[in-house]
């Protein structure tokens, strides 16, 4: 499974660079993830708990940088083991340049793979898991430097603002 993107973010170029090679930032930023501990030199030890499908499964693995330039790209490469579940493994090279507003573009290429039960749900099911894993990481990149994107239903003037979530709306509460 392999695709590409570009996302702009409102942030100076060496901010987002840095951001990838913080822990903490890694552990916010990756949907599902318990822990994220390490350094960019060393590698980190990640755990991260999905739901592709019907397959429910905590992975325990590698994460580990290379051809790093500071501020304009590096590789982002992981592997993890979910037991019964398979495994999951894949790369990102991730091209950093400054914006004409100030702000960063971030050019990513994604290559994931997967085996076991997990390979069995069909490649279909697959491919739309890794695309959306791959959205939302940088996805949530973006929102720590951003916040979470205005949207329509949820903006001040709204009587609903104060509410939380679809729930929150259909039910009246808060």
């Amino acid at each position: 499974m392999q695709m590409s993107d570009t996302r702009e973010i409102q942030a100076a170029p060496s901010d987002v660079y840095a951001a990838l090679l913080d822990p903490e930032v890694l552990k916010a930023c990756v949907p599902g993830a318990q822990e994220v501990a390490g350094n960019p030199t060393d590698g980190y030890e990640a755990t991260v708990v999905q739901k592709v499908g019907p397959v429910k499964a905590t992975f325990r693995g590698t994460v580990t940088m290379s051809d790093m330039v500071e501020g304009q790209s590096l590789t982002i490469a992981g592997e993890g083991k979910g037991g019964a579940a398979g495994f999951a493994k894949g790369s990102a090279s991730v091209t950093i340049s400054a914006s004409e507003n100030g702000g960063t573009v971030l050019s990513y290429d994604v290559d994931a793979k997967v085996g076991g039960k997990l390979a069995q749900l069909g490649s279909r099911l697959i491919d739309g898991f890794s695309k959306k894993m791959a959205d939302q990481f940088f996805a949530n990149l973006q929102q720590h430097f951003e916040g979470p994107p205005e949207s329509a239903e949820n903006t001040e003037d709204s009587p609903d603002a104060e509410r939380k979530g679809w729930l929150g709306r259909l039910t009246g509460r808060d």
